[in-house]
């Protein structure tokens, strides 16, 4: 018995119910293309991953879910075709708006996943080489893509329904003036988001703050309308992007050089010593393996303190760690104690002298 003597057998049993065969069919056949797929692009997508270019296994692994969507509206809508020829309802004049959506709205799916998925690919891969990338022009133009592909994906759909763009965009320019009123924060926030990726003023993983605000902290994200910073008491703070582009903003990150700037006293009783200990540190920091010799470098005489005579120094260390600064400039100033020591001289500390005249007598 061949398989066309079974099906004709089975469509008999049911008599003229025979759609309802039908679209078991269809459905069965739809679940297992579904169940096969799975299976195949999972193992895909695996041995993909270990390959080192960007885009083969971002392609399968986006493809992936906007597949069985695709596979199961066509699937559903074949087999609403069945049951429209047998049942003629009103309803089943929406299945082919349905499934053109559904195909519009499949494939708009894939380019948005893809275009993420090839981005943290990117991103990752530049990472693991070791190699310069900025990840914020990155971030830009994904969501431009990303927003291209969902408008574009929109203004089709509204042509298939039958909709006409043209007065669609007509009428988004009469009614963008009314929203342009109704939302200018938003779109404040927007533009200055917009600024920020053109001007680059700071990227994520930069170090900013503000002398205008209470904002400092390191840039963890720039999104459209917010930027996320957090503190140094690890703290989120979101700021919204219009606030960049009315305030000044310091990024400490960017920095060539971290500057030493102190002043030191020694005492009055050591002001014949003074010129060799301005000397020797001079020489100190000129010879010291953590200064930038290149950027300016003082050591003078500076005041007649109260209580001490005051030099001071004013260099640059050569890096911008803001750990290692402070052990270099630990090490600087250790260096300048030994050299006060050396020529038997002390740094001074506030005192007090009280001058009592000869004739005043201290009664025992």
């Amino acid at each position: 018995m061949d398989i066309n003597q079974i099906l004709k057998e089975a469509l008999s049993f049911f008599g003229e119910e025979t759609w309802v065969v039908q679209v078991f069919i269809v459905v069965f056949f739809t679940a297992l293309l579904n169940w096969i797929l799975k299976r195949i692009l999972k193992k895909v997508v695996l041995k993909l991953q270990r390959t080192s270019t960007y885009w083969d296994d971002a392609l399968f692994d986006a493809a992936r879910k906007p597949l069985y969507f695709l596979i199961w509206i066509i699937g559903l809508c074949f087999a609403a075709d069945i049951i429209k020829a047998e049942a003629d309802a009103v309803i089943f004049q929406a299945i082919d708006p349905i499934r053109d959506v559904g195909v519009i709205v499949a494939i708009s799916w894939f380019l948005v996943r893809f275009i993420g998925r090839a981005e943290e690919n990117i991103i990752e891969k530049k990472k693991i080489a070791g190699e310069e990338f900025d990840e914020t022009t990155a971030d830009a133009i994904a969501k431009l893509l990303r927003i291209s592909v969902i408008i574009t994906s929109a203004l089709v759909i509204l042509q298939t329904l039958g909709y006409s763009i043209s007065g669609v965009l007509a009428f988004g320019g009469i009614g963008g003036i009314a929203v342009g009123f109704a939302a200018r924060d938003l779109l404040a926030n927007f533009f200055g988001g917009l600024m920020i990726y053109m001007d680059r003023p700071f990227d994520v993983g930069d170090w900013v703050r503000s002398p205008d605000q209470e904002i400092e902290g390191t840039v963890e994200k720039i999104g459209w309308r917010l930027t996320t910073v957090r503190t140094f008491e690890k703290r989120p703070l979101y700021v919204p992007n219009a606030v960049f582009t009315s305030i000044s903003v310091e990024n400490p990150s960017r920095m060539s050089n971290r500057r030493i700037k102190e002043t030191i006293g020694i005492r009055y009783d050591d002001v014949n010593k003074m010129r060799d200990i301005i000397a020797d540190v001079k020489k100190m920091l000129q010879d010291h393996e953590d200064i930038d010799t290149n950027q300016t470098l003082i050591v003078n005489f500076n005041e007649f303190a109260p209580s001490s005579l005051d030099f001071f120094i004013y260099t640059f260390t050569k890096t911008t760690n803001w750990i290692e600064f402070h052990e270099v400039k630990q090490d600087v100033m250790l260096k300048i104690i030994d050299i006060i020591e050396s020529h038997d001289a002390e740094c001074a500390f506030p005192t007090s002298t009280l001058h009592i005249p000869d004739t005043v007598n201290v009664a025992d």
